[in-house]
């Protein structure tokens, strides 16, 4: 079998060495990853996928009204979010079955985050195989290190859960497969990297390209290329428009605009015409703005002490999943401490393994100790950003204006959030912050704020039963950010809203959270609590 025994080396001193590295990823990574969790720093997407492993373990195959909210439905035409909206419309993410088995036995937000850990630092294992079928001992060590170390795999690990978490487990497996020609492994996991998302057979075509080049496997690489171009094209032009046409006119017409000006709903087919007879616009989209760019390939590239710069199989690999990065008007696209940066990692990597094959009478002493710098540096630029807040508790948010939230303090605060959350039934609809929304999302019928109302399955339209706000996080936030600044006044404003139309009724208020009920009563002392928060917050 292909990992049988690990290369039997597990008896061996570089295997051992990888192995604890993966074992302290593993423990600092779920520390800190589950601390962002449980202190209510995950956030909307975190929320969606928990709600789409749920209704599909219940039988609602990958319905989500957290999705539905993201729909073209509801943010361009309006529509009211459904409770019976199917997630795959949006992205074909049907490998997420392998580990409804998973959740089934254990049904909370938290198996999310350990799952995708998990896969991530299994991930590093298999890359280790992958470079000792090259590599000697001392050269794959470095491999793995600088996978643990790198920017582009430990911000999306600290993100909320993702389908491309599963992209470097899958691909290395598939790459380590080719390696050793077990065709059906091959093949198995070729099926499993289409499966992550719909446009991952780009990653797929990208091999395929790149053993097309080298011509030691020429069929295998056309075919390669052809089935991830077929798949890709089947899947986003008959069988997601079978659920909604949100990959078009939410992803494509969006984010790829410049291509498809006149064409608000373009097939996958009609964008790739548009980039093909759009030159000019190509240029300008992988070239602009040229200091954004450097700086994401720099930050790509420094773990691995910059080899894939000058890798032809590392460009030729992550050719076309960069091209994609690289055209998209999404600023966030080129972000290391999101998703997308996990797209062009294995091809990374596998560049630099191909790379040292030929190259291996440099790795002298005195690279050895640089290469150890920069993975050095990759670890201390990864934890001094603080990706996704994992580090919020060490690394201010803002030193002028200060703003920094202390662990005792946001776990007190955590506290409170769970007591208001035990007078909310399992059943009731509820309508919740962004940063909520992750511990909430066990039940059918969940939406983001401002919203209130919400299409059940009878298709009825219903005043959500409970609304969940925290204050207290956007007050601490406020003073160094735009976004938490409007967001308080607009809450305030709502809340007064909701209490002046006796829509809804304070249940209770702490420590700046406030839960309200509808069509109740506000609860005497929860209203004497809000009076004195809103006037502190009015002066804020």
């Amino acid at each position: 079998m292909l990992f049988n025994k690990f290369y039997l080396i597990k008896n061996k001193p570089s295997f051992r060495v990888t192995l604890t590295l993966a074992a302290i990823f593993f423990a600092l990574m779920l520390v800190f990853a589950l601390n962002r969790f449980y202190t209510f720093y995950a956030s909307y997407d975190q929320g969606l996928f928990e709600q789409v492993f749920w209704n599909t373990i219940h039988g609602n195959f990958f319905q989500s009204s957290l999705s539905s909210g993201q729909s073209s439905a509801f943010t361009k035409d309006g529509q009211i979010e459904t409770v019976f909206y199917c997630h795959l419309g949006q992205h074909f993410v049907i490998d997420f079955l392998l580990w409804m088995p998973i959740y089934a036995l254990f049904p909370s937000g938290a198996t999310l985050v350990v799952l995708q850990v998990a896969l991530i630092t299994a991930a590093g294992l298999v890359l280790y195989a992958l470079a000792r079928h090259y590599l000697p001992p001392s050269i794959a060590v470095l491999i793995a290190a600088s996978f643990y170390g790198a920017n582009a795999v430990i911000g999306p690990t600290f993100a909320n859960f993702y389908e491309h978490c599963q992209i470097p487990l899958f691909v290395f497996s598939l790459l380590l497969a080719l390696e050793k020609r077990r065709w059906g492994l091959f093949w198995l996991f070729a099926i499993l990297t289409l499966g992550i998302r719909e446009d991952t057979g780009i990653i797929l075509f990208g091999i395929g390209l790149y053993l097309i080049f080298i011509r030691r496997y020429l069929s295998l690489g056309t075919a390669l290329c052809l089935v991830s171009f077929g798949y890709v094209t089947l899947v986003t032009n008959t069988i997601m428009p079978l659920f909604s046409n949100d990959n078009s006119r939410l992803y494509l017409a969006d984010f790829f605009s410049q291509f498809v000006p006149e064409n608000k709903s373009p097939s996958s087919l009609q964008l790739l015409w548009g980039i093909l007879t759009h030159p000019q616009e190509v240029l300008k989209s992988l070239f602009t703005p040229i200091d954004r760019r450097v700086k994401y390939f720099l930050g790509q590239w420094l773990p691995l002490a910059f080899i894939p710069a000058i890798s032809p199989a590392a460009w030729i690999v992550t050719g076309p999943p960069l091209l994609v990065l690289l055209i998209q008007q999404r600023i966030l696209a080129l972000a290391m401490s999101i998703r997308y940066a996990l797209t062009v990692v294995p091809g990374l990597f596998y560049g630099t393994i191909l790379w040292w094959s030929y190259h291996q009478e440099r790795f002298k002493p005195q690279f050895r100790r640089w290469w150890i710098r920069c993975i050095a540096l990759s670890l201390v630029i990864a934890i001094t950003s603080s990706p996704n807040r994992a580090f919020y508790f060490l690394i201010p948010d803002s030193f002028h204006p200060w703003v920094y939230n202390s662990l005792t303090r946001q776990w007190e605060h955590a506290g409170h959030i769970r007591s208001l959350m035990n007078f909310i039934p399992a059943d009731a609809t509820i309508s919740a912050m962004t940063d909520l929304l992750p511990h909430l999302a066990t039940r059918r019928g969940i939406i983001r704020l401002p919203t209130l109302q919400l299409r059940i399955d009878s298709l009825e339209v219903i005043d959500v039963d409970y609304a969940f706000i925290d204050l207290w996080i956007l007050q601490k936030y406020q003073p160094a950010f735009r976004g938490e600044r409007q967001q308080l006044r607009d809450f305030l404003i709502l809340i007064d809203q909701l209490l002046a139309q006796k829509r809804y009724g304070l249940v209770d208020v702490q420590d700046g959270v406030v839960l309200l009920q509808k069509k109740v009563a506000s609860q005497p002392q929860a209203m004497v609590s809000w009076l004195k928060l809103r006037e502190e917050l009015g002066k804020s």
